[in-house]
């Protein structure tokens, strides 16, 4: 059978609850920074939390927490 393209992937899927807090990290993190900001943030390794921010939060409820963290951080720098 033929691969029908299209958008759908069929690479691994977000459980419910990563899916929630990779809609919650993204929200606040363009609120606070911008979409293009917020991408980069997002998406670039960080030092601090020795990860890519977004990995980290979609990962762990305690990722979730340290990407928030880390972004406070930033803004009272």
């Amino acid at each position: 059978m033929a691969r029908q393209s299209g958008r759908f992937s069929s690479g691994p899927r977000l459980s419910p609850e990563q899916a929630a807090r990779q809609g919650r990290i993204s929200q606040i993190v363009i609120a606070r920074l911008g979409a293009t900001a917020a991408i980069d943030f997002l998406n670039g390794y960080d030092e601090k939390l020795g990860g890519r921010p977004l990995e980290l939060a979609i990962n762990s409820v305690e990722g979730l927490r340290a990407v928030e963290e880390r972004l406070e951080d930033q803004a009272n720098a």
